[in-house]
């Protein structure tokens, strides 16, 4: 059983550190694609904000509520599609505000807050790279280091519950 252990846990810490060296890879990968959204979205606004320039002072939002404020449905549906263009860019830069940030920052924002779509378009295309900058193979060793002390402390639970139930079935044998 040890030698199985050791060849598993030989394993598994090499593929972590594989896998781990594979994640700067594909966030910047996905960190390209979510800039080509946000330049198509802001290409989508600009006609609206060149409206706003030229009858509203440049302000965006005065031109909404003048569309919005509209007893026209079909004005006041521009409002609408005008405001989520507006809302789509702002959320689409900070979130390429979020992705230039540190690596491990990046990781962080991209596990709570990825676009799905996003993720699997990028998954899709994804060319596997492994970075080897400081902080790439940083990540990566820290990353194979912290799955292999989670395969220690599940070898040595289900151990010790075995272990324990073997125990409890021999005590019960015996009376």
């Amino acid at each position: 059983m040890t030698l199985v252990r050791g060849l598993l846990d030989r394993l598994l810490l090499l593929a972590a550190v594989v896998a781990g060296g594979l994640v700067p890879g594909f966030i910047a990968q996905y960190r390209q694609r979510l800039g080509g959204r946000l330049d198509q979205a802001r290409l989508d606004l600009a006609p609206w904000q060149k409206l706003a320039d030229q009858y509203h002072h440049g302000d965006l939002h005065e031109l909404i509520q003048y569309h919005l404020s509209s007893p026209d449905p079909t004005f006041h549906a521009e409002g609408g599609l005008i405001q989520s263009l507006l809302a789509a860019v702002q959320q689409l830069q900070q979130a390429a505000d979020a992705l230039h940030t540190s690596l491990i920052r990046q990781v962080g924002y991209l596990m709570l807050h990825a676009d799905p779509g996003l993720t699997r378009a990028t998954f899709s295309d994804w060319v596997p790279t492994f970075a080897l900058s400081t902080e790439g193979v940083l990540f990566a060793l820290l990353f194979g280091f912290g799955v292999w002390l989670l395969f220690q402390a599940l070898w040595w639970l289900i151990a010790r519950v075995a272990a324990g139930a073997s125990r409890g079935a021999a005590t019960r044998a015996a009376r």
